[in-house]
């Protein structure tokens, strides 16, 4: 056999070990582990392609591999060129990224050419839910929350670091479609650019977290509020809300989702001081109120501080307090888009008594919305029995 020939046979051999050794070691660790292999999907499943590529995810995720390898190459990529996989970005100045929040920025939206699957209409669904509301007596006043390369993409790229003025097409001018139909909008964007035009170092958001900070949660629920006060659609509450600083360490949820703790380690926790929402007549924390004449609906931009630690000081907190009087809310981490009006379409009740509801979501749910954007339609609160 000549070397050439013998060379060859060695690269098969390697090439067949790569593509079958992975199966074959993690059917023995299943089976030391007393679990069933989950190579016998193969040969239970249909081989189509929809199959094929399940099982191939789900082998990346459980992998015995996988799981011994990937912490290490995820930090020597980071190391290496600042790569960060496929959910964040790694920034300037030590500021980290949600990479579906800078894909929305940069790649074309909406789509301008037929896709195998078609897009729901953001602009559609939230029209239909206004004129629900609106059958109901309700108003509806749409708050769509920036992403954080919106307000900063000095932060994201030197390329950009000349620019604090924020960079948000496609969200504005969905907004501008939005005044167009009649829907009525709070310009969050607005608010930010002049704020960072007033001072470029403002921290309206943290630096390794997708979130805005309390600062910036704040002056959204005062511009909110001032909304609100302008329309007339409610009357001014009495109470008297308190506020009491409450200092957290946060890690960021960008950091979350590289899920590497050795890049975590890189990065010190972030020194965050909330404004913690006191009730005066109780001494104790803000609470919603069901039967408040004002619904919120939103996303996490809702539920950090509000419902994670420290707890009653977040946007909705803060909301209350601008109005002087609690407020109702209904928060799904991603699913502004459609779950939030799934659960009202599953208890109308919440409904009830309501003359305003504050709809808010991140911009990048216009085009990556959990369930995307359904029309759903809302029973008639008169048939409903009180909760």
């Amino acid at each position: 056999m000549t070397a050439s020939k013998r060379v060859q046979i060695l690269l098969l051999s390697l090439f067949l070990l790569v593509i079958f050794g992975e199966g074959a070691v993690q059917a023995i660790v299943e089976l030391g582990r007393g679990e069933r292999p989950q190579a016998l999907d193969l040969f239970t499943r249909t081989p189509n392609a929809a199959n094929l590529r399940a099982y191939e995810t789900e082998m990346e995720k459980t992998a015995w591999s996988a799981k011994a390898l990937r912490p290490a190459m995820q930090y020597v990529r980071f190391a290496g060129y600042g790569d960060l996989g496929e959910k964040a970005l790694l920034g300037r100045d030590g500021w980290l990224f949600y990479r579906p929040d800078v894909s929305f920025l940069l790649e074309p939206w909406p789509q301008t050419v037929a896709t195998p699957v078609p897009q729901d209409d953001p602009l559609k669904a939230i029209v239909a839910f206004r004129d629900a509301l609106a059958e109901r007596g309700i108003a509806l006043l749409v708050v769509p929350a920036p992403g954080k390369p919106s307000v900063y993409p000095d932060r994201l790229s030197a390329r950009a670091a000349r620019t604090h003025t924020g960079a948000h097409g496609h969200a504005r001018a969905f907004m501008d479609r939005l005044e167009e139909a009649g829907v009525s909008c709070v310009d969050l964007f607005a608010l930010y650019r002049e704020a960072r035009a007033e001072n470029a170092d403002a921290q309206l958001y943290l630096a390794r977290d997708t979130h805005w900070s309390p600062v910036g949660l704040r002056m959204a629920a005062s511009a909110v509020a001032d909304r609100i006060r302008a329309e007339g659609w409610i009357a001014e509450g009495a109470v008297a809300y308190e506020e009491e600083v409450v200092a957290i360490q946060r890690e960021g949820d960008v950091l979350r989702m590289v899920d590497a703790p050795r890049i975590a380690a890189e990065f010190e926790p972030e020194q965050v001081d909330c404004q913690q929402i006191i009730d005066p007549a109780t001494g104790e924390p803000y609470r919603d109120d069901p039967a408040s004449p004002v619904l919120v609906l939103g996303d996490s931009f809702l539920r950090i501080y509000e419902r994670d630690e420290p707890g009653s000081a977040g946007f909705i907190a803060h909301l209350a307090r601008e109005l002087k009087q609690p407020v109702a809310s209904i928060v799904s981490d991603g699913g502004a888009s459609t779950l939030v009006r799934q659960e009202l379409q599953r208890k109308p009740e919440l409904l009830r008594g309501k003359k305003l509801v504050v709809w808010e979501f991140v911009e990048r749910d216009l085009r990556f919305g959990m369930e995307g954007w359904k029309l759903v339609s809302l029973p008639n609160t008169e048939t409903v029995a009180p909760s």
